[in-house]
């Protein structure tokens, strides 16, 4: 059997979405998106946009329409703001395309998560797809993408083959989320930040996301036992979050060292800002939160043997390459080298930088 003829991307347009779409022109796939706005690195791979919004139903029905695939990757992400924008466009945009995709006879749809969505106080080491979802959220953006990810995977059947995955933390060349938070956290050569940074976290590096996504694509289409299942998508290579963040702006020209303040004082500074946004009504949502404090001093770092094994995932990148492939684009490698000779990029738990 060959693979999907008409393939739509949601969010086509994003960071991760315009690689997939990059990746699915290149093995000659036809490849349509749905945006809210129009994008010219799309125009140049010769996708075609439906200009839309997920929580209109009408505009993904467009989109659809014609396609045997949908890989649905549009979402609102962040760490803070009210449920509701993130409700609109996560669980009714998700009911949205599982509906079109019903009424217009798409056979397989992959969705892309986030491993945030059983993320939970006090983190998590080394967890596999048996992590239950946590009884409370702890902020709208985990929720919103964990009930969607229910949607999904409840909506599996033989007529409608689905699969979620669950990167954690994208990076690579032109993120627009990951480095521009760790820039703003940067004071001169001090990278300021709760705690000592010693807890272990998991990232997933551009090529290795939009790859996992078109393997789980592939076996979906061919009918293999995959549909019906959440997978991890990570680098495989947990690193203690302060090595990781200084690795990573040393990579992009930055050089700034881990300052740690006091974690409670964080978390208290977070408290009375969500108190206010919800008393202004603010909508913003990379603001200091809990959730995120509490992602900056816990692991998070998770078992891919599901998908090494299901999907035949193994990282395309590794964690250091992927870093020296930044330097060469920032044009200064040797701040990473000095870096790298301080920090030990990837360690086992429990494991510090030196």
């Amino acid at each position: 059997m060959t693979g999907p003829q008409r393939v739509l991307v949601t969010g086509g347009s994003g960071f991760l979405g315009t690689e997939i779409c990059r990746r699915l022109v290149g093995r000659g796939t036809e490849t349509v998106s749905l945006n809210r706005r129009p994008s010219t690195a799309l125009d140049r791979l010769g996708v075609r946009q439906y200009l839309g919004d997920l929580a209109d139903a009408e505009a993904v029905g467009r989109a659809v329409t014609g396609c045997d695939a949908v890989i649905h990757n549009a979402a609102l992400a962040g760490v803070s703001g009210p449920l509701r924008p993130y409700w609109a466009t996560n669980v009714t945009g998700t009911r949205n395309v599982l509906h079109q995709c019903r009424a217009h006879g798409v056979r397989t749809l992959v969705y892309t998560s986030t491993a945030s969505v059983v993320f939970r106080t006090g983190g998590l080491a080394n967890a596999d797809e048996r992590t239950p979802y946590p009884e409370r959220h702890l902020a709208a953006y985990p929720l919103s993408k964990a009930r969607a990810e229910a949607l999904v995977l409840r909506a599996d059947s033989s007529d409608l083959a689905t699969v979620s995955l669950r990167p954690h933390l994208i990076w690579g060349p032109d993120d627009p989320h990951f480095l521009p938070a760790l820039t703003r956290a940067a004071r001169g050569r001090h990278l300021i930040m709760p705690g000592r940074g010693t807890n272990l976290v998991d990232t997933t590096h551009l090529r290795t996301a939009a790859h996992a996504h078109l393997l789980a694509l592939d076996r979906l289409h061919r009918g293999e036992p995959v549909s019906g299942r959440a997978y991890f998508i990570t680098q495989g290579e947990p690193c203690p979050l302060a090595g990781m963040a200084t690795l990573y702006l040393a990579a992009t020209g930055i050089r700034a060292a881990w300052h740690s303040v006091p974690p409670a004082l964080v978390h208290g500074a977070a408290t009375v800002r969500e108190a206010a946004a919800r008393l202004t009504g603010s909508t913003r949502t990379h603001t200091l939160s809990r959730f995120l404090v509490n992602e900056l001093t816990h692991p998070h770092w998770f078992d891919i043997t599901a998908a090494r094994r299901d999907l035949g995932f193994t990282p395309p990148v590794g964690f250091v390459d992927g870093l020296r492939e930044l330097a060469h684009i920032a044009g200064r490698p040797d701040i990473l080298n000095q870096a790298l000779a301080e920090v030990t990029p990837s360690s086992p738990p429990g494991a510090a930088p030196r």
